[in-house]
């Protein structure tokens, strides 16, 4: 799982900062050819507490104004759904730190 923001952090150092107020967050965007229209998940990336999830979504969202709206009939459902996404993110910091305090087990066991 590729996270971005987190270069030089430890599983431990991600988890004391998710217990800050850090968070982990995806994504969406929309990509339209015509009659087919693409709606992807970007990688996660981490926030910390005092962080806008704006600061990362804007290519997002970006992406989904200029390249979104031209797929029939599902272009401007989707592109409106990842632009509200692009200025908050999905919260996926559950999963990630489960998945973190699943690593670090099975690093202290070895």
């Amino acid at each position: 799982m590729e996270i971005k923001g987190v270069k030089n952090m430890s599983s431990i150092d991600m988890v004391k900062e998710v217990d800050k107020g850090g968070r982990f967050v995806l994504y969406t965007y929309c990509i339209s050819i015509v009659v087919m229209t693409f709606k992807r998940p970007s990688a996660v990336y981490f926030l910390k507490s005092n962080e806008s999830p704006v600061k990362h979504g804007w290519p997002f969202l970006l992406i989904s104004t200029i390249f979104g709206w031209w797929g029939i009939p599902w272009g401007p459902v989707y592109t409106v759904q990842s632009i509200y996404k692009s200025f908050a993110g999905t919260d996926v910091t559950f999963e990630v730190v489960k998945s973190l305090t699943q690593t670090v087990e099975q690093q202290s066991k070895n």
